[in-house]
């Protein structure tokens, strides 16, 4: 590891741990869960994530949906409960739907279309997936602070949590 990522690694707002709600159900594919193990390793592994007026990390987050809502339970390391966020799902909805739609043509051309066709349904899918991380973004404001990259991966989570719904 690098003096770089070791550096990292010790500062305060960031994720160590990313736990998901597995009480909603199974993921409707190989490749959902494939995403879901890709996002968390990479989140946990490279991520800038601070809770805005509270105390510093770093942080467990448990993403869960109860009632149409988002919940980010945050913790410290020891289970201590540093807030709870609730956000509606309304405004993700179309994005998620758009996405999931994106994703399933996107498994479907890399084992039957030909590479510029997967290109193109790549760039729309990508497309959606910033759309929402800027949406992510958006409505965290005031209340955790993160950077794109962290975003996206959040994202990611996020229609995880979608389709298990």
């Amino acid at each position: 590891m690098s003096d770089q990522a070791n550096i990292k690694k010790q500062e305060p707002n960031r994720l160590v741990g990313v736990n998901l709600d597995e009480s909603i159900g199974a993921l409707p594919n190989p490749d959902a869960e494939h995403e879901r193990k890709v996002a968390i390793y990479d989140l946990v592994e490279d991520n800038s994530f601070e809770v805005m007026d509270k105390v510093e990390g770093p942080y467990v987050l448990n993403l869960s949906i109860f009632e149409k809502r988002l919940i980010l339970k945050i913790t410290l390391e020891d289970n201590t409960v540093v807030t709870i966020i609730g956000l509606s799902l309304t405004p993700f909805r179309r994005i998620v739907k758009d996405y999931y739609m994106m994703c399933d043509s996107y498994y479907q051309a890399i084992r039957n279309s030909t590479p510029s066709q997967i290109e193109t349904i790549d760039m729309a899918r990508r497309g959606l997936h910033n759309d929402g991380s800027d949406l992510l973004i958006e409505r965290l404001d005031g209340k955790i602070k993160t950077d794109f990259n962290t975003a996206r991966r959040l994202f990611t989570l996020i229609c995880v949590l979608h389709w298990r719904g």
